[in-house]
């Protein structure tokens, strides 16, 4: 059984039509907010985790403010940085066309 039949669309949807200029632009704006999530990451991933012993003599909670920051803080930007990126990397899809429907 071939996958298409003859004077039948293949199911599934059909793919976007992207010229190679509009493809560049588009590539060029989601390594731009890859690039950029990939930093905020590692800010949060190592930069303020290496300045933590610095600031442990502030107290939230009876907690130092450097186990606070690699207990919760980073946490609280991992989240919302992926919900950000996701509701960018929409964002950019929906101006070259290539959303999801």
């Amino acid at each position: 059984m071939p996958l298409v039949e003859a004077g039948r669309e293949p199911r599934g949807a059909p793919a976007a039509a992207v010229d190679v200029t509009t493809g560049r632009a588009y590539w060029k704006k989601t390594s731009g907010l890859m690039w950029t999530v990939l930093a905020l990451w590692f800010f949060a991933s190592f930069v303020v985790h290496a300045f933590a012993p610095a600031i442990n003599h502030i107290h939230i909670l009876g907690f130092p403010l450097g186990f606070y920051m690699a207990a919760q803080g980073s946490l609280v930007i991992f989240v919302v940085g992926l919900f950000w990126f996701a509701r960018r990397q929409n964002q950019i899809d929906e101006e070259f066309g290539v959303q999801e429907d």
